[in-house]
């Protein structure tokens, strides 16, 4: 299955999210759809559109990003303009499409 996340352009940073502030904890959001990823941009990030790309990958791949770049989970955005994100420590725990 493939995926999209957004990053940073300038530096290559994922975005992230941090739903506890008292946490240091942090879920790099991912996206179904390449269109829910820019909906999410145009919903939250209005006019700053173009300092983010979406980075499509593989299933497989998001455990590495993990590891490598210190994030607890993932973010899965299940609706772009809420936005309703559900988190978890991996891919396995979320719950299927509803």
């Amino acid at each position: 299955m493939l995926y999209n996340t957004l990053r940073v352009k300038q530096n290559g940073q994922y975005l992230a999210a941090t739903p506890n502030p008292d946490r240091p904890d942090r879920f790099i959001l991912i996206f179904c759809d390449r269109s829910e990823a820019l909906s999410y941009l145009n919903a939250h990030a209005a006019g700053l559109e173009d300092r983010f790309t979406i980075e499509t990958v593989q299933q497989t791949q998001i455990q590495g990003i993990l590891e490598r770049w210190g994030f607890t989970g993932i973010g899965l955005v299940r609706d772009p303009r809420l936005p309703e994100i559900e988190f978890a420590t991996c891919l396995t725990s979320l719950h299927p499409e509803q």
